[in-house]
């Protein structure tokens, strides 16, 4: 099979607006290079600088070319070695080029120094020495570690987000927040930091759309209008902005650094859910920042004061065994590779997905198939790349229901909705999972009524002890069972919770809940796409897909009312005005920060925009109230303050609320 060697439309979009065209490399000889990193010493010095920056401008695009370790340690390396002083090896890598306009940075956003252990120890003694030049006590020195995230650097002064550009000069990408991003610590304008996504989110919900991290994070940032599940995403909390000032960190003296530097990293690394390939330290003296920065006179690309020692992470070649499809309860067929047992970070890997038939196609995984696989930390394993193709076997029949697949972009798709066993277990399991109210129905539980013909929800609300002993259950666990099915009916549940339960096509629990606070959960059967687009709760595409999802399972939903859940109603922001509830806040911006005794910031949050406030993320000039609860930092009281917004304790927020009601 011959070796994929041309440029996507989206790779050769990302580097038009680089302004990086292919001059001395063709595209196949561009491959070549990429797929053969021992090769790289036959090629020449000018045709290895096109290649960094086209992996460089690809990478930060969201379109790995190379992996990160090879990028460090082969390539870059290379051109070190042949060339120490080489002008590439004394500039800012620039991130990738976005369209929007291109503003001056507030400060530097350099790059940082990588190294390994022993490039740590030669900077602790580079330390120590220019302490004792300047005459600063090293034994009053101490040392800031934190994680260093993998997502896409930018710097947020409270205004205005950039990405770093090329760490002078960036883009304005403040319509990121326009369109809901999250910032950790819930203050904008603490500088440099990092979009980065919920790992765990993105394996679950997104890496059927994306092939890496990455990809969705500058997805995030672009002009184009999103995509409904990644407004979804946006929504739920899963993609963030995280300040670099708010993470968690280790200070301490050097000399103790070095002494329990692993410790101090695998704490770090376990610290945040977001992707981490090492840690950054800094001394944290400003006068010896301030004369270590005197260098950047000779144009260095990074500070002298500040060291990222980034883990490699760990990688294997592994032959494909076999490529098995699995149908979801949205009828996408994912494929998953089985491997050859193979023992990375501790762990036998056995089997990896591939994200989708799309990938499996373009880049050759088939039984036989020699693949890179790497796992850092407590990762999923991931293909990074194929080392040698092999003839991939593309299904034309559901494996579930035998049915003629389609294609939909990079997605094979079943169509027999109605009865594809694969999509209704999954459905229902999908709805017992989101109720979060009962125990019992896994799916172990769900396959074997399924064997026996119980395939939807409302009939499982139906039956009796015997009829769960019928189907083979013991006698306890038909008690039990049906008394789960009791109680799960009669505990209250919130309206949004048991609408998303039903599993339609991006009406997870944030949208439900959005759309809940306009029309009544008995209304929204009835509701069409123009009404959805002209009040603004949702776009034309996202409504048109809400709309028909809602017509396929109205039947289901009209049955499971009628067995008695104890449903409470969100009130309408309507109902909420005419009874003057809304009065004390209607129209506000409302920000909240640190930790509430009421409830959490998301509750607090959810009672606001019920009672008809704006919540925001972060104070800004349009801010109304900035609500404290404790562990909160001086300085967001400051920050607040001198935009002339009202700060209010939680306390003084409830009683100022509960006085209207």
């Amino acid at each position: 099979m011959k070796a994929h060697s041309r440029l996507n439309k989206e790779q050769k979009k990302v580097l038009k607006q680089s302004g990086i065209p292919l001059q001395l490399l063709t595209e196949e000889r561009l491959f070549d290079i990429a797929q053969h990193p021992l090769h790289v010493k036959e090629i020449t010095e000018d045709e290895l600088v096109e290649f960094l920056r086209i992996a460089n401008a690809l990478y930060r695009g969201g379109y790995q070319l190379i992996s990160d370790a090879d990028y460090d340690s082969r390539y870059l390396k290379e051109l070190r070695d042949r060339n120490p002083n080489h002008q590439f090896l004394q500039v800012v890598e620039p991130e990738a080029a976005f369209e929007g306009p291109k503003v001056d940075l507030p400060v530097p956003m350099l790059s940082t120094k990588k190294g390994k252990i022993k490039d740590i120890e030669r900077w602790v003694d580079t330390i120590k020495d220019t302490a004792d030049k300047i005459g600063l006590s090293v034994d009053t020195l101490q040392v800031r570690v934190t994680p260093k995230l993998d997502g896409f650097a930018a710097y947020d002064d409270g205004n205005i987000l950039y990405t770093r550009g090329d760490g002078r000069r960036g883009t304005d990408i403040s319509r990121a927040f326009k369109r809901g991003l999250d910032v950790i610590g819930g203050i904008r304008g603490k500088g440099a930091g990092e979009i980065v996504v919920d790992r765990e989110y993105f394996e679950k919900n997104l890496s059927q759309y994306f092939e890496n991290t990455r990809n969705f994070q500058s997805t995030i940032i672009r002009e184009e209008k999103l995509e409904p599940y990644v407004e979804e995403a946006i929504k739920d909390k899963a993609v963030v902005f995280y300040p670099f000032v708010e993470m968690d960190s280790w200070v301490g003296p050097l000399d103790t650094l070095i002494q329990d530097f692993s410790s101090i990293i695998d704490k770090l690394w376990k610290s945040v859910k977001y992707d981490v390939d090492g840690v950054v330290l800094e001394v944290t003296d400003p006068q010896l920042k301030k004369y270590m920065d005197l260098d950047l006179s000779l144009n260095k690309p990074y500070h002298s004061w500040q060291i990222a020692y980034k883990i490699d992470p760990e990688k294997a070649e592994v032959k494909v065994l076999s490529i098995i499809p699995q149908t979801s309860r949205n009828g996408r067929v994912t494929p998953v590779a089985l491997l050859e047992p193979t023992k990375l970070s501790g762990v036998t890997i056995s089997r990896a997905t591939a994200h989708h038939y799309g990938m499996v196609k373009k880049k050759g995984i088939g039984n036989g198939a020699i693949i890179e696989l790497i796992r850092s930390g407590m990762v999923i394993p991931k293909i990074e790349r194929v080392l040698k193709e092999a003839d991939p076997e593309i299904p034309k029949n559901c494996p579930s229901c035998n049915a003629n697949l389609v294609w939909d972009a990079d997605n094979l798709i079943c169509p027999n909705v109605g009865d594809c066993p694969a999509q209704i277990i999954n459905t229902v399991e999908h709805f017992f999972i989101t109720l979060r109210n009962i125990n019992g129905f896994g799916s172990a539980t769900i396959e074997k009524l399924f064997e026996n013909g119980v395939r939807d929800v409302c009939r499982i609300y139906k039956l009796r002890i015997d009829d769960f002993k019928n189907y083979g259950f013991g006698d306890k666990q038909s008690q039990n069972l049906v008394a789960e099915l009791e109680r799960s009916r009669t505990e209250p549940i919130e309206d949004w919770r048991f609408l998303a339960a039903f599993g339609v096509h991006q009406l997870g629990r944030a949208n439900s809940e959005q759309l809940l606070k306009r029309v009544k959960l008995d209304d929204v059967f009835k509701v069409k796409v123009d009404d959805l687009v002209s009040r603004k709760i949702f776009a034309t595409k996202t409504a048109t897909i809400f709309v028909e999802g809602l017509k396929a399972i109205r039947k289901e939903f009209d049955c499971l009312i009628n067995c008695g859940f104890m449903i409470e109603h969100s009130k309408l922001l309507s109902e909420l005005r005419a009874e003057g509830t809304l009065s004390p806040i209607a129209g506000k911006q409302v920000v909240f920060t640190g930790t509430m005794k009421h409830g959490s910031r998301e509750q607090m949050a959810r009672e606001a925009r019920l009672l008809g406030a704006k919540v925001g993320s972060a104070v800004t000039g349009r801010t109304d109230y900035l609500v404290t609860g404790e562990d909160v930092g001086q300085k967001k009281i400051d920050t607040a303050k001198q935009k002339n917004v009202d700060v209010i304790t939680e306390a003084e927020y409830l009683k100022f609320i509960k006085m209207h009601q």
